[in-house]
């Protein structure tokens, strides 16, 4: 890979992770630029797509570098998914020298676009701008504990517009088993796929986007796992020690009743209410993790509700849950709201802990994005896409395994990698010639 390490051990240990994930790609010829392509991606540059990496790590042959990686990450048919489990494999035992595993992170990424052709390219919410607009959007699932994770699924969220128009997705080879999916029913899926895949259990944890779906949360308790997701301040909640209606006796007539109800004096209320008419008791400062500057706190109420979206076409009323509501000191309304199935008695501590947890993944997309350049493919298809998000990850795993490894204690060291020396003679493709 013509890489150089200043530490014995970073590029031996580099070249045994790569040789451990290669074989998952099916043939021994991928390994080099898989190597290459990883390498780039894990060293400096502003731009991480297949040019600039082949300028990176091969600068004296760019050409033949760039076609080799062009073709690995745009051409070459091999399992997004035999990777991603190979990178598990080797990552996930680092990981858990810290601890067990202790959440499962969905949420979902977005990456602005210009034009339309770039596969599942629409107008929707982009996270990253914060506003509507032209762009593609990845939905994931991380695992993690307290000191890091790694996501072990990840798929495009395809547009109903694009699902359905078959010059577009034959354009962008988009595979004929994929259909329109909800980004929740995205998510439920990689989750069960996880849980066939033997990977670790741990809560399911996910913001408002997905947690208000009653879908999504009901799909997660038939999966036997628990849950602290957010969801919105509007949601219908039915306060502690109330339920719907129960079922109205037969009268003899017609068909016999078979559905709880509410009425007009007794019927269910907003999160946002239930938070305002808390008594002042209801609320304790908690402290859920030091930060870079000082503790990070905040007040919370925990109380025990029933959701009460729908339960008016359900037979028996839904079961109890947590309730958790973040209302900071001095502010003037809530800021945040949870439902969690985990047990009855468990502390509010342990429900803030879990629900602050989800700071791991922005952490995840943060590094992902700035440092291993997640969103710098140019290309336009469905392969293309979903096969760069994967060497990124494979990148981002030796990482995380690298930094595992190394003491809390210990000082700052030098890179794991280092570009190779550039030629006297090399100039870029396009450059002047100085002569």
């Amino acid at each position: 890979m013509g890489l150089r390490s200043e530490e014995g051990g970073s590029e031996s240990r580099f070249a045994a992770y790569v040789e451990a994930i290669a074989s998952a790609l099916g043939h021994a010829d991928r390994m080099a630029p898989f190597g290459s392509y990883c390498a780039g991606l894990l060293l400096p540059g502003d731009r991480k797509s297949v040019e600039p990496i082949a300028a990176r790590v091969q600068p004296g042959r760019v050409r033949a570098a760039h076609q080799s990686l062009h073709h690995l990450v745009a051409k070459a048919n091999w399992s997004d998914a035999a990777v991603l489990e190979a990178v598990r494999a080797r990552v996930l035992p680092a990981i858990q020298q810290a601890g067990p595993i202790e959440a499962w992170i969905i949420d979902d990424t977005g990456f602005p676009k210009k034009g339309t052709h770039s596969v599942g390219v629409a107008r929707q919410y982009c996270g990253q701008l914060g506003k509507q607009d032209n762009c593609q959007v990845a939905v994931s699932l991380s695992v993690a504990n307290e000191q890091a994770s790694l996501p072990v699924a990840y798929r495009l969220y395809l547009p109903q517009a694009w699902a359905d128009d078959t010059g577009r997705r034959a354009g962008a080879g988009v595979p004929d088993a994929v259909r329109f999916a909800t980004k929740p029913q995205i998510a439920l899926a990689q989750i069960a796929t996880a849980q066939a895949d033997g990977i670790p259990p741990g809560v399911v944890l996910a913001d408002a986007g997905y947690g208000a779906d009653t879908d999504f949360r009901d799909g997660i308790t038939a999966l036997g796992l628990t849950y602290v997701v957010g969801i919105q301040s509007s949601a219908s909640l039915w306060p502690p020690g109330q339920a719907p209606l129960p079922i109205k006796p037969w009268k003899g007539r017609g068909r016999p009743p078979s559905r709880v109800g509410r009425s007009a004096e007794h019927k269910p209320v907003s999160a946002r209410q239930l938070a305002a008419e808390l008594p002042k008791g209801a609320w304790r400062r908690v402290t859920w993790r030091e930060g870079t500057n000082a503790s990070l706190a905040s007040r919370f109420a925990a109380i025990r509700v029933r959701p009460a979206h729908r339960d008016c076409q359900a037979t028996t009323p839904r079961a109890e849950e947590w309730c958790l509501i973040e209302w900071p000191a001095g502010a003037a309304e809530p800021s945040k709201f949870w439902l969690s199935t985990l047990p009855a008695g468990s502390s509010r501590n342990k429900l803030v802990r879990h629900a602050k947890l989800r700071w791991r993944i922005e952490r995840d997309y943060q590094e992902l994005k700035q440092e291993i350049g997640l969103g710098h493919y140019e290309g336009r298809g469905w392969r293309g896409f979903h096969h760069h998000a994967t060497l990124c990850i494979a990148a981002y795993g030796f990482l995380i395994a690298e930094r595992a490894a190394i003491p809390p204690s210990a000082e700052p060291s030098a890179p794991f990698l280092q570009a190779p020396d550039i030629p006297d003679d090399y100039r870029p493709r396009g450059a002047a010639d100085p002569a």
